[in-house]
């Protein structure tokens, strides 16, 4: 279970860095842009553990 979860946070983590370095090159960042990566990162934590393999 623990491997499970370091492997969805490393996984959340990734996602959130690869936003990062988009929305850092730009003055402005959309609402929605910035809702679509929070939902993903919220899917990617709330995923049943049998599913995140």
């Amino acid at each position: 279970m623990t491997e499970t979860n370091e492997a969805v946070i490393s996984e959340a983590l990734s996602v959130i860095d690869k936003a990062l370095s988009q929305m850092m090159s730009r003055e402005l960042v959309s609402t929605g842009e910035v809702t679509n990566m929070l939902l993903d990162v919220r899917t990617l934590l709330t995923m049943p553990a049998h599913a995140a393999h």
